[in-house]
């Protein structure tokens, strides 16, 4: 009766704290149309602290999206084009040396910003790949001798082409395993489409006023770790990335020979998070399997190495975590 009294107590301080996520729904709305899942895949990234991979054709509002958001929140935002002759400094930042003072001083890179757009990551050589990598990872930057910590919060917002192959450095599992989630995003229908068209001729750009302080958004992350995930849960949860490694177990034969490796325990990790931050912005206290399963393509997808064969027949990642979905008993 007890944790009845605390799920409700719970549930009254999340219904509090999460009122900005509609304000922030409806900021987003006036400046992108459509995109409900873009919108939603970035404040999971937000509150639950981790990056996010987006993948899509050029002009889905990608940008749109990470620029809008960083107008909502009183916060920094920076892009960084990727190209092929850029170079570690140009993302991090390097030493100067001024003549005027003969010594050298910091210059920072455009890594230091609240959120960052790296635009098509995968155009960039791997040393700046991992430039980039290693900010996310250990939020902080090394110039010289000297070491910065990044500020409160951190999102980067990946994106990168899936039609043009050539001049592009894929990035390489390891380093793919660092995105909290990996966002396909595909062309909007013909209604939004129509909406989109009159509303950029019509010249009218949306104001687009802050409703929140970065701090809030530190709190409200405080607050979304409190979202109580009961064991069966946690359980569902461990079963479904142990699945994607041993599918065999969970009467997926057929998978067996599919999968060339599955997902590590930063999987599961990301997963929980993921659908705790979920029922933060549907105003609920507690996870349901729902959350699990809503989020679980776009934290998996980028975590499952196909073989051989499974290319031979044309089986995506999507289509594995489908199947194991439906394989796996929900609590």
């Amino acid at each position: 009766m007890n944790q009845t009294v605390d799920i409700r107590e719970l549930n009254a301080l999340i219904e509090q704290k999460s009122s900005f996520v509609d304000m922030i729904t409806i900021g987003m709305d006036k400046a992108i149309v459509g995109q409900k899942h873009l919108v939603e895949s970035l404040l999971i990234g937000l509150l639950a602290d981790g990056h996010i991979l987006l993948e899509g054709v050029p002009g889905l509002a990608k940008t749109m999206a990470i620029k809008t958001l960083s107008s909502l929140v009183q916060a920094k935002f920076s892009r960084i084009q990727f190209t092929p002759d850029l170079l570690p400094a140009d993302v991090i930042g390097t030493m100067i040396y001024s003549q005027k003072s003969e010594s050298f001083s910091v210059k920072k890179g455009p890594i230091f910003a609240n959120f960052i757009l790296a635009d098509e990551i995968n155009r960039a050589p791997a040393k700046v790949q991992s430039a980039l990598l290693e900010a996310m990872q250990e939020r902080q930057v090394t110039i010289g001798e000297e070491t910065f910590k990044l500020d409160e919060p951190f999102l980067v917002m990946a994106t990168q082409n899936p039609i043009e192959q050539e001049g592009t450095y894929p990035l390489p599992e390891a380093q793919m395993d660092r995105f909290m989630m990996k966002v396909v995003i595909g062309y909007p229908q013909k209604e939004e489409e129509g909406r989109i068209v009159r509303m950029n001729i019509g010249g009218e750009r949306p104001l687009i006023q802050p409703v929140l302080k970065s701090s809030e958004i530190v709190e409200a992350r405080n607050v979304v770790r409190q979202v109580y995930m009961d064991e069966k849960i946690e359980r569902y949860i461990v079963d479904i990335v142990f699945a994607t490694r041993f599918p065999q177990e969970y009467g997926l034969e057929s998978l067996k020979n599919m999968i060339s490796y599955g997902g590590s325990p930063r999987a599961s990790i990301n997963l929980a998070l993921a659908a705790r931050a979920y029922a933060f912005i549907k105003h609920r206290g507690y996870v349901i399997p729902e959350d699990v399963r809503t989020v679980a393509h776009d934290v998996l997808r980028h975590r499952i190495g196909l073989s051989y064969e499974a290319e031979a027949n044309n089986l995506t990642s999507d289509e594995i975590v489908s199947e194991i979905l439906n394989a796996v008993q929900v609590p």
